[in-house]
């Protein structure tokens, strides 16, 4: 049954967050039972025909914006156990081949899949345990390739607007994105956010980071859960309520994992509300500075996004290979 949300502004085809069960034991809501428990594609089921039709009359010129950073970037990766690839190149009677060795999917600007994190012993999207992963390709990054990745999306140009305001966000603190700020930003910028939108959260991260001299990057390389810090999204199940009554198919930022760094153990894992228990696609250092500047000549965060995921069987996460088209 659908119903109008005041709120959000559009139609809900969802139930209410409030309304979704709890994990046995745990006072986390889950949305297994909405699509089925045999679903794959999660919350991309918000977009389908309709929703891209919509999406492709908000282009404008019709340019088209990466918004993917090289596969060799971030330089240095910034976790030690994912090393660059190796690129190989081999003469051919014709030409060439090449071949990439070591290539890590969490790579350059990226998905992160619904086999990248689970919910503890409740298991995998739809509750699907270890077991289920290995035996079959469910719930492989194909499933969304297969599906289609692409929509309207949205910008939330947090970096512009509290530059503007004078309160320029500190890319080496924990800063917290909270429901309020991106509601005030939207506003600001006079966005509405539709049912199947895909949400993407500019911080300035990826820009900053790509910036610093290169000694200063290799000195945080191996960081994470050491001393690192960045902006992001608050980790909290109000934050969780927030995007999924939104009905946001996907949600991509700038940093370097949608949340914010480090994670507050006593406000829980984003992560884990959003992939394993929602079923919502996270993108994580997306490139973003060009689709800002175009957003904001035009005044009009709105743009058909397309992304070109790896039809993989059993991938756990892709380069995004994201546009933008305006």
């Amino acid at each position: 049954m659908t119903r109008t949300t005041a709120r959000a502004g559009h139609v809900r085809r969802t139930p209410d967050f409030a309304e979704l069960p709890t994990l046995p034991g745990r006072d986390e809501r889950h949305a297994w039972d909405v699509w089925g428990r045999d679903d794959e594609i999660g919350t991309l089921n918000l977009i389908g025909p309709e929703q891209r039709l919509s999406a492709a009359r908000t282009v404008r010129t019709g340019e088209m914006i990466s918004l993917t950073l090289p596969l060799d970037e971030p330089d240095p990766g910034l976790f030690d156990e994912r090393a660059h690839y190796r690129h190989s190149v081999e003469d051919t009677a014709a030409g060439h081949d090449d071949k990439l060795d070591d290539f890590y999917l969490q790579c350059s600007s990226q998905w992160d899949g619904l086999r990248h994190i689970k919910a503890g012993r409740h298991g995998y999207w739809g509750g699907r345990q270890e077991s289920d992963l290995t035996s079959t390709d469910v719930l492989g990054i194909d499933r969304w390739a297969e599906h289609g990745f692409g929509g309207r999306g949205v910008l939330v140009d947090i970096a512009q607007h509290l530059e503007v305001e004078g309160t320029p966000l500190p890319m080496d603190r924990p800063v917290e994105i909270t429901a309020a700020m991106l509601d005030e930003v939207a506003a600001a910028q006079g966005t509405t956010f539709e049912s199947g939108d895909i949400l993407v959260v500019r911080t300035g991260w990826t820009e900053w980071y790509r910036a610093l001299p290169q000694q200063q990057r290799m000195r945080m390389r191996g960081t994470i859960g050491a001393g690192f810090a960045c902006p992001g999204l608050e980790s909290t199940r109000d934050m969780a309520g927030y995007l999924w009554d939104n009905e946001f198919a996907a949600v991509a930022v700038d940093n370097v994992g949608v949340e914010v760094f480090p994670v507050n153990r006593d406000k829980g894992f984003l992560h884990r509300r959003l992939i394993a228990l929602q079923g919502m696609p996270l993108g994580e250092l997306w490139h973003l500075r060009r689709l800002a500047e175009v957003c904001a000549a035009r005044g009009s965060y709105e743009f058909l996004l397309v992304s070109g995921v790896l039809p993989l069987p059993r991938g756990v996460g892709s380069p995004a290979n994201a546009h933008a088209i305006v």
